[in-house]
């Protein structure tokens, strides 16, 4: 338990609810349902004096509220505990206005016509992923199936060199396991050197590719710097190769133990869609941080400049106050609301591709794999933190049914 030491005197003793978002026994064994824990029993707002102390959010009308006041709550720090010169996420660490001219140029590759006109090479490459696993009876979906498929997507729309899939992959898990300071930073510049490559080789010859478009923006009348540049590629590679993963891989652990969900899937392939924003509901897997700009007094809490607050994006979707029967995956519901994309200023661009990519995977899954579940033997290991994951899903079926 935590000790009044170790609390500031602004935070009154019902406000502390120790949890550790890295380490606590019950994210480790189940992360959702671990949060869902908390969920119940924490206050909507809470302290821990964890990981050099900071504020939780666990309720849809706190959060959205926080994310969308940048004056207050910014996004400029992005670690929990703090890292002091911690790389630079552009535009994700800049509020707004900063924020949204960079958010400008992205956002015609994000945009629901440029994903559509992407829709044949993602069923193309979804077919040929299921296809190398289908006649096996197994697979482990995260490694064969649920890394490669955004993370194809992903390298392709940035021209990136697919024979470094693997090593890429292999980078991008260790940044987001890591908590310490040093190991934050060595890895920052093996990325940054890993996208200096490929920058390096667009500027001396364009692709049609988002690292060509980003050469070629235009930032109020300017280029892009190399320091933008550089931070932008960033962030892209980070995000490209992670947080889609994960979400395919939570939604396909619930699926594999409802053969029923199974069986309606494959009956009725128009509720994959709903599916989908089920899986988004429930499965979410970025908790984003914000650090307090001034002292405040805000929903009966008393802040102070500097702490570190987090927001529990993936809970939104299980708050009773705003989805009735919350944890029930129910692909009739006629009112569906969540954040795991955030909302306001910060609302994340890539939200129409990682739904499309979902989509498009789960049409082929559920046309061409039969009845599967969960191998015997197999041992769940999740990452908790602020972004969480599945290591490994073990999944089996009969491959003579396979189409």
């Amino acid at each position: 338990m935590a000790t009044a030491a170790r609390i500031p005197d602004h935070v009154r003793p019902e406000q502390v609810y120790e949890l550790d978002i890295y380490r606590d026994s019950r994210l480790l064994a189940d992360v959702h349902a671990g949060y869902a824990e908390v969920q119940k029993e924490a206050p909507p707002i809470f302290f821990t004096p964890e990981n050099g102390g900071h504020w939780v959010v666990t309720r849809f009308d706190l959060i959205s509220e926080i994310v969308r006041d940048p004056e207050t709550f910014s996004a400029s720090q992005m670690q929990i505990p703090p890292v002091k010169d911690a790389p630079t996420f552009i535009p994700l660490n800049l509020d707004p206005p900063d924020n949204l001219p960079y958010r400008q140029i992205l956002m015609p590759w994000f945009a629901p016509r440029s994903i559509h006109a992407m829709d044949g090479y993602l069923k193309e490459l979804a077919t040929e992923l299921v296809d190398s696993v289908a006649s096996k009876g197994g697979c482990d979906f995260v490694a064969d199936i649920a890394a490669r498929y955004p993370v194809g997507v992903f390298m392709r729309m940035m021209g990136l060199p697919m024979d470094k899939f693997d090593d890429f992959r292999r980078i991008v898990v260790k940044f987001f396991s890591s908590q310490g300071q040093s190991e934050v930073v060595e890895l920052a510049q093996i990325i940054n050197a890993e996208m200096a490559l490929v920058i390096e080789a667009r500027r001396k010859e364009r692709k049609d590719d988002l690292v060509s478009h980003l050469l070629d923006a235009d930032l109020k009348g300017r280029p892009l710097t190399p320091e933008e540049l550089a931070s932008m590629c960033f962030l892209l590679f980070i995000a490209g190769l992670d947080t889609v993963t994960n979400g395919l891989t939570f939604g396909m652990r619930h699926i594999a133990a409802r053969p029923d969900l199974q069986a309606r899937l494959r009956a009725e392939p128009d509720k994959i869609e709903a599916a989908v924003e089920e899986v988004l509901r429930l499965f979410g897997v970025v908790n984003t941080p914000r650090i307090l700009t001034r002292d405040c007094e805000r929903f009966g809490v008393s802040f102070r400049k500097g702490e570190m607050l987090l927001n529990l994006l993936p809970m939104a979707g299980h708050d009773d106050g705003k989805n009735a029967d919350p944890e029930a995956f129910d692909l009739d519901r006629k009112k569906r609301e969540y954040l795991t994309f955030s909302t306001g200023p910060h609302l994340c661009i890539g939200h129409f591709l990682a739904r499309s990519e979902m989509k498009m995977l789960f049409a082929e899954w559920f046309s061409r794999i039969p009845e599967f579940r969960i191998a015997d033997g197999y041992t769940e290991r999740f990452r908790a933190g602020t972004v969480m994951s599945l290591e490994s899903l073990d999944l089996v079926w009969d491959a003579a049914a396979a189409k």
